[in-house]
Parts: C-alpha cells; structure tokens; sequence
C-alpha cells in the first residue's frame, strides 16, 4: 500500500487501483471537487512521474488513450488546475511521492500492462445526474435524457427551436471545446445522420462556453457522463481515436521501489532508463515463455525473481 496525503488531495494504490480524492481546501479547482473520490485500475494507466518543482513539485498519472470518458471528450483541453490526474506535492512529501512513483511503476511491470489506445472505457465517467451551465443555456442528464433549457441571452435562431430533448439512442456522439482566443467554446450533441456544423452561437443542439470559468467546468463534466454511456469512438466503422493532446514528459523511470519508503532519488542517468527498458523486454519474454508452456509456473517464479534481484543489485 502507498498513499500520498497532501493539501491538494490524497493519492492510494493498494496494487491494483489508485484511489483520487481531491482535497477541499480553496486553492482545489471546483471542477476536481465536482468529480469527486473514483479509482483508476491498473489496466487504465500508461505512466505516472513526479515532475519535481521549486517547492515540491507534481504527480502527475498518465492513462492510455481512449480509456478514460473526461480526458477523451476533453481531448486535452481542461487547465492544469482542472486536471484530476495531477496532483501538487507539498515540500515535505516529496520522498513519499517518489515512492508512490516507484510502486505503481513496478505493477505496470510486472502486470505487463500495454500503454497503447484502450478499445473501450475502462473508466465509468462522473456520476449522474448533472447539470451544467454555459453561457447561454443550461443542460442536465439524468443517465439517459440530454435536456437544454435556454438562457435570456441566447441568440434567436436557439430561442426559436425552444428546448431540447435527446434520449441516448439519438446521440452519436458528444463534443467538448474549451473556448481559444476569440472563438467560443462549445458542449454539443450531435445526433445520429446530422451532417450540418454550425457555429455554436446559432446551433440549437449546443450550448456555448466562453473561457473555462469554474463555474462552467462542470459542462466537462457532463459531456463525460454522456460519452461514458455511448459506443467507444473506436467502435465505429472506419473511426480511430482523436490524436491526443501532447503529455508532459515523464521522468526517466526508476528502479524498483524496495518495501520501505525510498530516501530521497539522486539524478536519475540515462543508463538506468535503458536499463528499466531492458527489464520490462525480459519480464514480457518471460511472459511469453510461461504462455508458451515452455516454462512452468514454478520455473516463471523463480527466474523473475532472479531477474527483479539482479536489477536491484546492479549485477
């Protein structure tokens, strides 16, 4: 078990999920409040790195693409702040923060787990129902209706179609935009066969976002629920998933963490990435030789641990 307890929340692994609580405090964004406590599995995870700072720095938890509702209909839009999957590391936790590093490290090893695109939804999005406000219209979903009532402000074109209704077998699909200099956000539904994109000022099935005000970002929030309860956008003939947005760099990876938490790391050289990757190639050959019945469960045993030993030693 390692938990990383700080102001801005409290990070659990137990081996084969992490466990997210966001903190209370005020500096805590609203919309990681809004989500609230969930887990991520093991399968769902491509990495994980504490980006050292002046003060102590960040963990930050990378997941395969694909796997999770909120980063796919977000597609990297969501501020820094805003991300659940990031977490600030106050001064004094920064020796168990590298540790937590190191344990979910080993797991992702040793459980062989793949870091390319996930075919379905290993996590369940936020909990319904929800309601959400934008600019000029407000939406809610109670886990199978979309409804969008319609603000003072919003344009005439919206106003005439009056409210809207869309069960979940109309969808295709749901889109989110955080807005980008003077083009203006959106949270759109899209129903099945629509082919017309108009701007979100004057689509009736839209609702605009100016800015990401945290007021707003519960609109993140809903589009997740939405898109966690239609087909996987790789389920589609001829679909793929959108390219992710670029993730931070992770740092080289760490040896294997022992029981007991780890001092502080020393610079880590690039040798010892090469030798992480070393590593990981023998555990999946080993892997492959146990498949292949080549080797025994007993013989598989036995030559990890050989193999885990004389990487902590260096020999």
């Amino acid at each position: 078990m390692a938990e990383l307890m700080v102001r801005d929340g409290t990070w659990t692994f137990d081996g084969d999920v992490v466990r997210i609580v966001p903190g209370r405090e005020r500096g805590v964004h609203k919309l990681r409040q809004d989500l609230g406590e969930f887990t991520v599995p093991l399968a769902a995870m491509a990495g994980i790195a504490h980006e050292p700072g002046r003060k102590g720095g960040r963990l930050r938890l990378r997941l395969r693409d694909g796997a999770d509702p909120l980063l796919q209909v977000t597609g990297g839009g969501l501020p820094d702040e805003a991300n659940p999957y990031r977490l600030t590391v106050d001064t004094g936790r920064v020796d168990v923060a590298e540790y937590f590093v190191d344990a979910v490290r080993q797991a992702l090893m040793l459980e062989q787990i793949p870091d390319g695109p996930a075919d379905h939804y290993l996590l369940s999005g936020p909990s319904v129902p929800l309601s959400a406000a934008g600019v000029d219209g407000v939406a809610t979903f109670d886990g199978e209706r979309v409804h969008i009532e319609w603000r003072w402000n919003t344009s005439e074109t919206k106003r005439d179609w009056g409210p809207r209704n869309f069960a979940l077998t109309e969808l295709e699909t749901v889109e989110w935009r955080a807005a980008a200099g003077l083009e203006s956000g959106y949270l759109r539904f899209r129903t099945r066969g629509a082919t017309e994109r108009l701007k979100p000022e004057h689509d009736p099935n839209s609702i605009e976002l100016w800015g990401f005000k945290k007021e707003s970002g519960t609109t993140a929030l809903l589009a997740a629920a939405v898109a966690a309860r239609l087909p996987h956008p790789s389920a589609g003939a001829g679909k793929s998933l959108p390219a992710p947005a670029p993730a931070a760099p992770l740092a080289p990876a760490a040896p294997l963490a022992p029981a007991a938490p780890l001092a502080p790391a020393a610079p880590r050289a690039s040798a010892a990435a090469e030798d992480h990757d070393a590593l990981l190639r023998r555990l999946r050959e080993l892997g492959e030789l146990r498949s292949d019945g080549i080797l025994t469960e007993e013989e598989f045993t036995a030559t990890k641990a050989a193999v885990l030993r004389r990487f902590h030693t260096g020999g």
